[in-house]
């Protein structure tokens, strides 16, 4: 009685190891480290010296990972590349049931072992089932005595658990990664927003999916002209000095994915007759994907990622489909900006024709008729009938010739004022109120309070032009006697406040645009700034500005 109890110490021992390493290997939710924890628990309950955990590849031909236990960190390195799966090992993927072996070496199957590796002979495979599908093999070797049916067994079932394991790691990993995925297309979706700069979204885009999909590098690439391709975000290793590199369109791999318009995932890009293998050599790119951007069915670039980091460096179809839901992110992007680059065109050549036809109506019912003048009035010389008469008419011609040259000069002003490029916006303010004051008599009074350094060009271009057409509204609108221009800047803005104390308007029974309030919006629109309009009838129209400074 008593010898069969301490028979039995040994079998219990084993087993209630198993239990623990099931119960750890069950609670692991890394998929990295559960697999580690398995082969480690295989090792322990049955003695073995070297223990492996191979994972068969996407084929079902060769593993694609191998996690081992018992070699030395100086072995793994002189033995180099880790097994893909050939000899007794492919048998175990071929044939997904128990193998037990006195001596590899003198099975007829085997291949032998690479340079380094350490003498292994007896040798235990066990499946790893997931729903009846093989997802690898426990390895064990080099037991003393050999594997028993005992260690068949005990294997056998860690199997079964490591199997739930795996699938629990998976599924945890999936979920996070899906959640990430998901917060990642969301700040995307936000950025689409908010961000007005194409390279910032683009960099963010590409630096989102690097991380989730785990690659070496990630590009986006835009047609440039018909036969090239310029990247226009780069982020990863060896991404230093690519930004703004062009390639060849038509001949390239990215061109022809952008011209089936179908994504390509490629494994081996040696063995790829559409790479360039040079240029493969020289950024050291094994792997890829190609994701084509489309939007409403025009293609507007290509997503380039290379290399996915870890032991496996080939993406897989999960890699793929989050490739193609960026790239749907990126289109939006590239298609938005050009579409904004196209209205912002179409307005600036409306604006412009708008202020043609002004200076046009200007030289004709201005200009032109003080030149016919002069002619008429070169005719008087020409005429005079005595000296006297002669200088009367050469007196009214040079004030004619003063009143021209003095609309031309305004023209000129109002064109671009030459102050405001050379001394800044408060001197061009003081010669325009100078000039309107001439014309008009009515009183303008400027206090600035703007510090000595000169605010940026566009912020002053803006204030210049809005102030401008202020003093054109008081004239033909307002009926005001004094118009109050105030400038303040502050730490991160600069304000206006031009107030009259004309007759007001009625914003109802007024339209924007027949006040230029549309073209002054859109300006400080463009500096990401706020206007707003107070005009109480019979009370002065008050204008606010306030403008961001970046």
């Amino acid at each position: 009685m008593a010898q069969d109890t301490e028979r039995e110490k040994p079998v219990i021992g084993r087993l209630r190891a198993l239990v623990d390493a099931g119960i750890a290997v069950t609670s692991e939710l890394s998929l990295d480290s559960a697999l580690q924890r398995i082969v480690e628990a295989a090792a322990a309950i049955t003695g073995a010296r070297y223990a492996a955990l191979g994972v068969i590849d996407r084929s079902g031909q060769r593993l694609e990972r191998f996690v081992t236990t018992g070699l030395t960190p100086e072995e793994h390195t002189q033995i180099g590349e880790l097994p893909r799966g050939r000899g007794i090992l492919g048998v175990l993927i071929q044939d997904a049931r128990p193998l037990r072996l006195g001596d590899l070496g003198s099975d007829p199957r085997s291949v032998g072992f690479p340079p380094n590796h350490p003498p292994m002979h007896s040798f235990l495979g066990v499946p790893i089932l997931l729903r009846g599908v093989a997802y690898g093999n426990l390895y064990l070797t080099e037991k003393g005595g050999g594997f028993t049916d005992e260690d068949e067994e005990l294997v056998t079932l860690l199997a079964a658990q490591a199997a739930v394991a795996i699938e629990n790691a998976r599924l945890y990993e999936s979920a996070t990664r899906w959640s990430r995925q998901l917060e990642s297309l969301n700040e995307i979706g936000v950025a689409l927003i908010r961000e007005l700069e194409l390279e910032r979204l683009l960099e963010l885009i590409a630096s989102s999916l690097r991380d989730l999909i785990r690659a070496r590098v990630v590009l986006i690439v835009l047609p440039l002209g018909e036969n090239r391709l310029r990247v226009e975000a780069a982020v990863g290793d060896g991404a230093d000095g690519l930004l703004g590199w062009s390639f060849d369109r038509p001949t390239s791999k990215a061109g022809r994915v952008l011209a089936r318009r179908r994504s390509e995932r490629v494994d081996e890009l040696l063995e790829d007759p559409e790479v360039d293998h040079d240029s493969a050599r020289r950024f050291g790119a094994r792997t890829g994907l190609f994701v084509p951007l489309v939007a409403r069915d025009e293609t507007l670039g290509v997503i380039i990622a290379h290399d996915k980091q870890g032991s496996e460096n080939r993406f897989g179809d999960d890699d793929l489909r989050v490739s193609e839901q960026f790239a749907v992110r990126a289109a939006t992007a590239v298609d938005l900006s050009e579409r904004v680059a196209r209205d912002a065109l179409r307005r600036v050549l409306h604006g412009q024709e708008l202020e043609r036809r002004r200076l046009a109506r200007e030289l004709h019912d201005e200009t032109g008729q003080a030149l016919t003048s002069i002619l008429l009035g070169l005719k008087n010389v020409e005429e005079a009938k005595d000296e006297e008469a002669m200088r009367a008419a050469a007196a009214n011609l040079r004030q004619l010739v003063v009143a021209t040259l003095q609309d031309v000069r305004r023209l000129a002003v109002e064109l671009r004022p030459k102050a405001l490029d050379d001394f800044g916006l408060v001197p061009a303010l003081e010669r325009l109120i100078e000039t309107f004051r001439d014309h008009t008599g009515i009183e303008v009074q400027l206090e600035a309070t703007l510090g000595e350094d000169r605010l940026p060009e566009e912020v002053e271009t803006t204030l210049y032009r809005l102030i401008q057409e202020a003093l054109t509204n008081v004239v033909k609108h307002a009926q005001a006697r004094t118009v109050s221009i105030l400038l303040v800047r502050r730490d991160a803005s600069v304000s206006a406040l031009i107030e009259d104390d004309g007759r007001g308007f009625d914003e109802a029974r007024v339209r924007d645009d027949a006040l230029g309030l549309v073209g002054m919006r859109e300006r400080v629109g463009l500096l990401g700034g706020r206007l707003t309009v107070e005009a109480p009838s019979g009370a002065g129209t008050t204008l606010a500005v306030e403008v961001p400074l970046r």
